[in-house]
């Protein structure tokens, strides 16, 4: 309840966004599937009827992008158009943009066939990523997403490796970490509980 006391609470689109990524990555957003089909339609939907620039920031783009794609929404790649020169390549101001480099990256993965922008984004993001040099936190998120992106993980592997780095989080959000916490060892206790009844009936067909 307290967590779908802040989806309601969360106004601006940037909130709403940040908030839906950290309960994916937390393992926790299958419990809010409503609230969270209900707050990216209203984005997407406010979004088509507007015609300036979604949001021209470019984490904060390419984390929209990402999320409502993969909820079955049509955004189309020419978002990133302003954030690209003449040639078609991303701008160099880009380069030391680590969180929006990261999720540029992470975006690409989100493509359909014949897309070009994102196949230069991940290109273009690669590069900058592996020559970075950023601060320790940072560092750790751009080596684990170069080395399994998100839209290639098993959900509570990255549920439990995302939970240990968010605790250390300055912004951390202590209800999302207790629930992200509590529903990780609720859903392994389940799975070694059913785990434990197919041994059992396995030894018992042997026999």
């Amino acid at each position: 309840m307290q967590v779908k006391i802040m989806l309601d609470e969360a106004t601006e689109p940037q909130d709403q966004l940040n908030l839906i990524a950290n309960l994916q990555r937390l393992g926790i957003s299958y419990h809010f599937e409503d609230e969270i089909k209900h707050i990216l339609t209203f984005i997407n939907r406010k979004d088509d009827k507007n015609n300036e620039p979604r949001i021209k920031d470019l984490y904060a783009t390419a984390l929209e992008f990402r999320l409502l794609r993969q909820h079955g929404f049509n955004v189309s790649q020419e978002i990133f158009d302003c954030f690209k020169n003449e040639e078609g390549y991303f701008k160099p101001n880009l380069y030391e943009d680590t969180k929006g480099l990261l999720q540029l990256y992470e975006a690409s993965f989100l493509s359909t066939e014949g897309e070009r922008t994102q196949e230069v984004a991940r290109e273009f993001t690669i590069k900058r990523l592996q020559d970075q040099i950023v601060d320790q936190d940072s560092a750790l998120l751009v080596h684990h997403a170069l080395e399994l992106p998100l839209h290639r993980t098993i959900p509570r592997a990255e549920a439990r490796w995302f939970i240990n780095l968010y605790s250390q989080n300055s912004d951390m959000n202590p209800i999302l970490l207790e629930f992200a916490k509590l529903d990780f060892n609720l859903v392994q206790a389940t799975y070694q509980q059913e785990l434990k009844q197919v041994s059992m009936y396995l030894l018992l067909v042997k026999y």
